[in-house]
């Protein structure tokens, strides 16, 4: 998010149209414009995965003004969307990550529906049986196999580490956040997050949990959930650079 301009006093009305298209690095992206009371100035953020943009801005804000903010942070807008792939789609001969190893997708149409993992022409390789029609979807669903083995082992050691146990572990497709943890220990995962390194995995895991304990991100919570995953920092920064592109990848 960056901030932009206060609210001018001669302000006109607000635009009709909420929401519009706007072109920036040989893109069309839907944008939301979104008034709010509270707001003092124009904000301006990227969706999850680079397929969209909002800007929060005060009341009755012109038009022209909001123009204005858009391209006066065309640049900042262009060098951040080149970090987002234009919504590759799943196929065979494209390459996704399985704990952070790139695996070529490979189809082999002639046996029943399951992925396995293999290898084409010497590197790693996941491979789609069935119909070609489905194989997003069953390449999503292996994705949610992995994510319900994986992060199931992680919970339950290090909900041991804290002494908190989980209430039920879910396993959804979110687009605005990797994990969650509500009020009565339910936590949530984005089954995504398989595609990330095994430390990545670890770090969601550990921060999701460590919320058991401290439903905050205060220096306590960082902490703790420094004391589950050591490197929770690096992990960090990786989920930052890399994150969107991994919302981005469409299996549907």
């Amino acid at each position: 998010m960056i901030p932009g301009f206060r609210k001018s006093s001669s302000a006109l009305p607000r635009a009709a149209a909420p929401e519009r298209v706007h072109e920036v690095g040989g893109r069309a992206l839907p944008l939301k414009i979104v008034e709010n009371e509270r707001a003092r100035r124009l904000t301006l953020r990227i969706d999850a995965g680079g397929q969209g943009l909002r800007v929060t801005v005060p009341p009755g804000l012109s038009p022209r003004e909001i123009d204005r903010f858009l391209e006066n942070h065309r640049g900042w807008l262009e060098a951040r969307l080149e970090k987002f792939p234009d919504r590759p789609q799943v196929r065979p001969g494209v390459k996704i990550p399985l704990r952070g190893v790139p695996h070529v997708i490979v189809h082999e149409p002639g046996r029943r529906g399951t992925v396995t993992c293999g290898s084409e022409g010497g590197l790693p390789a996941l491979i789609v049986h069935g119909e070609r029609a489905y194989l997003g979807r069953r390449l999503a669903d292996f994705l949610k196999r992995e994510a319900k083995r994986d992060i199931e082992a992680l919970v339950a050691r290090h909900a041991g580490q804290v002494g908190r146990p989980a209430r039920a572990i879910r396993y959804k497709d979110t687009t605005s956040r990797w994990g969650s943890c509500t009020a009565d220990g339910v936590l949530s995962f984005s089954w995504r997050i398989m595609m990330a390194p095994p430390t990545v995995i670890d770090y969601l895991v550990a921060h999701e949990v460590a919320h058991l304990k401290e439903m905050n991100h205060g220096p306590r919570f960082w902490k703790l959930c420094r004391e589950l995953c050591p490197r929770t920092d690096e992990a960090r920064a990786w989920l930052k650079r890399n994150g969107g592109a991994l919302q981005a990848i469409r299996f549907a």
